[in-house]
């Protein structure tokens, strides 16, 4: 989480447009985030979003100057687009990248507040359970609601999550630092789990 607070929560700069080089280089950090949690079961969102940030990039590497900020990319493929904008292009990349960033913070959120399954309180499932219906459920269909249901069992245990994986920089503490400096001065508006951004 530390690779994360230092490269992506930064505050808005007063004309709330986010640049977009700067933003890709930040979110470039979060894919790796999923190999410290070690299951196959954030493969796909893993994927999902490297997927989408391919896509976003691959947009600003055609015209860098005209896409120098993400409502830049927005506007141009509105335009491109027409009655299928959003649902196409680096926009869909974007809103499927939002909602993983979602994912992350509702999972993270609810083991900094301590959620468990009282009959098994090592396990993870009910924090990435919360974070998938929370975040990205709605959006998925019947057969990938099922493929999330039938791998949970095999989520780590929270103590797991502390020692690490394989090695890597993974501890707990550097992943998952006091919640509210995860939101703090970012500029982006927290709102409670039961709540949206």
């Amino acid at each position: 989480m530390a690779l994360l607070a230092e490269h992506l929560l930064k505050p808005l700069p007063a004309d709330k447009q986010i640049e977009t080089g700067p933003f890709l280089e930040a979110v470039a950090h979060l894919p790796p985030f999923f190999d410290c949690l070690g299951s196959p079961v954030f493969t796909p969102i893993k994927a999902d979003i490297s997927g989408n940030i391919t896509k976003i990039k691959a947009v600003y590497d055609t015209n860098p100057a005209k896409f120098r900020t993400l409502q830049n990319i927005l506007e141009v493929e509105k335009e491109m687009y027409g009655a299928e904008w959003p649902k196409v292009g680096a926009t869909l990349a974007l809103m499927w990248l939002k909602r993983g960033l979602r994912f992350i913070q509702v999972f993270l959120q609810s083991i900094c507040d301590g959620e468990r399954d009282e009959n098994h309180p090592n396990l993870i499932r009910v924090n990435a359970t919360k974070a998938y219906e929370m975040a990205l459920k709605k959006y998925h269909g019947w057969i990938v609601q099922k493929i999330f249901q039938m791998r949970k069992p095999i989520l780590r245990e929270v103590k797991d999550l502390a020692q690490g994986h394989a090695g890597r920089n993974c501890v707990l503490g550097v992943y998952l630092p006091e919640p509210h400096t995860l939101i703090s001065g970012t500029g982006l508006k927290y709102a409670p789990l039961e709540g949206s951004w």
